[in-house]
């Protein structure tokens, strides 16, 4: 796997396109659920893109800048379902905390997850803060990262 950290203005149309087609296929086609993803805050994140040896787009995230706790937010986490349980989900995340750590000076930040997803992310460092929520239909619950993971 292949990672590049990028802007949103460093990315390629060919880039954009694939994080887009990546995510509406997992987010809207895949879990059936239609939302805004293009919410205005692609221009101010980077990009965290996975490409595997074929050249295809397997796995993404999006940082966003730090919100008024400081914390920078990790989003938009999506694996290629032809990648899942190979361990690539795991690989993005070390690889989003690594450049958190390398923009922002330290692994402390924030996420939403899917509920179901909790324990995946725990295994990160990441600690629960506060009860499940509707999130355009699907449970989530807010994570943090404090310390050092």
């Amino acid at each position: 796997m292949h990672w590049t950290l990028l802007t949103f203005r460093a990315l390629t149309n060919d880039q954009l396109y694939d994080l887009l087609r990546l995510r509406s296929e997992v987010f809207v086609v895949e879990q059936n659920c239609v939302y805004g993803d293009l919410d205005g805050k692609d221009a101010t994140a980077l990009h965290l893109l996975g490409v595997s040896i074929s050249g295809a787009l397997t796995a993404y995230a999006r940082i966003l800048p730090p919100a008024s706790d400081g914390l920078p937010i990790i989003g938009r986490v999506v694996i290629d379902p032809v990648e899942r349980g190979s361990g690539t989900g795991h690989e993005l995340m070390r690889e989003a905390l690594a450049a958190i750590e390398r923009t922002y000076g330290s692994r402390r930040s924030k996420l939403e997850a899917q509920s179901h997803l909790e324990r995946f992310y725990a295994a990160h460092g990441f600690v629960r803060h506060g009860a499940d929520h509707l999130l355009d239909g699907i449970p989530h619950v807010d994570m943090v990262l404090s310390a050092p993971a």
